[in-house]
């Protein structure tokens, strides 16, 4: 019946739009397959699952699939370190060399793109809100241009698949120097990777093993870890890439015997779309989801502050005038001005998250109590000086599957 009502408010013929709209960019075969998920006032309101999670044997997405989620893994790992903040383990200024004595006496580039030899001491030690801000002046090589970029590469390796141990890895990092001075500026790096080190040797235990006992255990989070053990493995869906050629090409990564060295709490963890739901309606529920609380509901609203300075804000993202319509708070973004955030989505005001950078992408929007989840597996170069090379290049086809879905949600909700 043409308008009629779907659960919790949504217009039935629109929100019917949604599968279909997705179907179509998974049949142009820029994807090979899509599971997106609609949350509204306590209930799921639509799951999609769409196309293969592996072509070769023809295993279809399911709700359950797993994914490597990049940098959705953010977002956990700050909740962690909010956590031990709650707990005096922690404060926003201490200076993270307290823990990590590997990043004492950094020295600053004097140009972002220039060269290695050309620096100066850091005014200040890195905090732990540096941290949690992408202030800390650290690099991601995908992220920078010039020298340093391959500096990150030829020295730290991988920023996903790494062999390093975090007290080698560590070291590595103390010895290049900061693009920026610590507070000066967003420079997204591996600043959470670093936050996931300090909460570790903050509890005394690994970052999954932390993860675990604070956040998954309690949520019921049953199938996200930095490991996808053999009994799991058919549920994964494979990391394509699609070509020049126009086919995709399988590029996964391979499997390890055992829970890696590198635990990357940058963007390390595997996911399904029901376990980061759980997270997202504990952070929607301001700390507190199914009678369990992780953290204070003031703490949360600490957390979706925008936490940048107009200044900060006037400074491209990869490229995008991304913080036109957004702000950075504690290891998450938020829609500051939702008119102006259409050019690249929807969502009301205050809406929050952060995506991944193989395309998975989840929002939590407090004002119209909804959370959307969308999970694909659209592998993107991450090599040195990578952003620069996309600037200019239109964006990968089937990545507009992800501002079609919100728009649609958003559609449906009249």
């Amino acid at each position: 019946m043409d308008g009629a009502q779907a659960p919790s408010g949504f217009k039935a013929d629109a929100l019917a739009q949604i599968p279909a709209a997705l179907k179509s960019v998974v049949d142009q075969g820029t994807l090979s397959g899509i599971v997106s998920l609609v949350w509204r006032k306590g209930e799921v309101v639509q799951v999609n699952t769409i196309g293969q999670r592996d072509i070769a044997k023809n295993l279809p997405m399911e709700r359950d699939t797993l994914f490597r989620i990049a940098s959705m893994s953010k977002p956990i790992t700050s909740v962690a370190v909010m956590m031990q903040i709650e707990e005096g383990k922690l404060k926003l200024d201490d200076p993270v060399t307290k823990w990590i004595p590997e990043l004492g006496g950094m020295v600053v580039l004097e140009d972002a793109t220039g060269p290695l030899d050309k620096t100066a001491p850091a005014p200040r030690d890195i905090t732990v809100e540096d941290l949690l801000t992408h202030r800390a002046g650290l690099a991601y090589g995908f992220t920078s241009q010039g020298p340093i970029a391959y500096a990150h590469e030829e020295k730290l390796g991988s920023a996903l698949a790494n062999p390093l141990g975090p007290d080698e890895w560590l070291q590595k990092l103390g010895e290049l120097p900061l693009s920026y001075p610590p507070g000066e500026r967003f420079h997204y790096s591996h600043a959470t990777d670093v936050l996931g080190f300090l909460a570790a040797r903050v509890d005394g235990k690994p970052l999954g093993q932390v993860l675990q006992d604070r956040i998954f255990g309690p949520l019921g989070m049953v199938d996200t870890a930095f490991w996808v053990p053999p009994e799991k493995r058919d549920r994964l869906a494979h990391l394509y890439e699609y070509g020049v050629d126009g086919k995709l090409k399988d590029v996964s990564f391979k499997h390890s015997d055992a829970p890696p060295a590198f635990e990357g709490g940058g963007g390390g963890l595997i996911s399904s779309a029901d376990d980061y739901l759980k997270f997202a309606r504990m952070l929607l529920g301001r700390g507190e989801v199914e009678g369990v609380r992780l953290l204070k509901a003031e703490t949360v609203d600490q957390m979706l502050e925008n936490r940048l300075s107009d200044e900060q804000r006037g400074h491209g993202f990869l490229g995008m005038p991304f913080w036109v319509s957004q702000g950075f708070g504690l290891g998450v973004s938020m829609i500051l001005d939702p008119a102006k955030h259409e050019w690249m989505g929807a969502g009301g005001h205050g809406a929050f998250g952060w995506p991944g950078a193989f395309g998975t992408w989840w929002q939590a929007d407090p004002a119209n109590d909804m959370i959307l989840i969308l999970l694909i597996q659209d592998s993107m170069a991450l090599g040195p000086e990578a952003v620069t090379a996309m600037q200019g290049e239109p964006r990968p086809t089937g990545r507009v599957a992800g501002p079609m879905f919100q728009k649609l949600a958003y559609a449906a909700l009249g």
